[in-house]
């Protein structure tokens, strides 16, 4: 399955995102086997530094750097797709300022409900960064009534545990981007937070010895 293949973005208006660069994971993918989805906040600017790009995309290389960071030994997309990993972003088109708007990010979380449904053995999400909490929280809202993440900063709530419908889910920080190489002190709070989602694999049994503990 190809996620892309199962992604419907409806004509919604929406002013600050480049709708031209729409990208959606399109990597072969065994939805039964993902356990972890990564929701990050939109698609860069230049499609080959997309997660799923070919040779040394940008995301990928921030993203692989947080999960060594977390004692996590990969070196591809491939290797952390078989761990049970899924990346995705909260919102699909590329953006055309430094923010987001609220209404852009609740128009794209109908998308990303939908893509989250194509996964029926999640154990945890990662939401990295404030885009990724507010469309899940959107999506929580209209699923179960509530936001499933409170409001406050994110550094203050996220030693608590949040869980959607019976998954744990992480509050985080973005690891893509300029900013991850430069801001040490959340880039050790992703480390944590990865490493925690594993530790729930390897207790369910799901996985076994992911952790570099040397």
């Amino acid at each position: 399955m190809k996620p892309a293949e199962n992604i419907e973005c409806k004509d919604f208006t929406c002013s600050d995102i480049n709708k031209s660069g729409c990208l959606a994971p399109a990597v072969e993918i065994d939805p039964g086997k993902v356990k972890v989805i990564m929701i990050s906040e939109a698609p860069p600017e230049n499609s080959h530094d997309y997660f799923y790009a070919s040779g040394e995309p940008f995301f990928l290389k921030t993203t692989l750097q947080a999960f060594n960071d977390a004692g996590i030994s990969v070196s591809s997309i491939q290797e952390i797709l078989d761990l049970g990993f899924y990346l995705t972003t909260a919102v699909k088109c590329p953006k055309t300022q430094y923010g987001i708007s609220a209404a852009t990010i609740k128009n794209c979380s109908f998308v990303l409900e939908n893509e989250l449904s194509l996964f029926p053995n999640i154990e945890v999400y990662l939401l990295m960064g404030d885009v990724a909490i507010k469309a899940f929280n959107y999506i929580s809202k209209r699923r179960n009534g509530k936001n499933t993440i409170p409001a406050g900063s994110t550094y203050k709530i996220r030693k608590d545990q949040f869980y959607y419908e019976g998954k744990r889910v992480f509050p985080s920080y973005l690891q893509t981007g300029q900013n991850y190489l430069i801001e040490k002190s959340k880039r050790v709070m992703i480390a944590e937070d990865l490493a925690e989602a594993v530790k729930i694999l390897e207790s369910s049994g799901t996985s076994k010895n992911l952790l570099n503990r040397e």
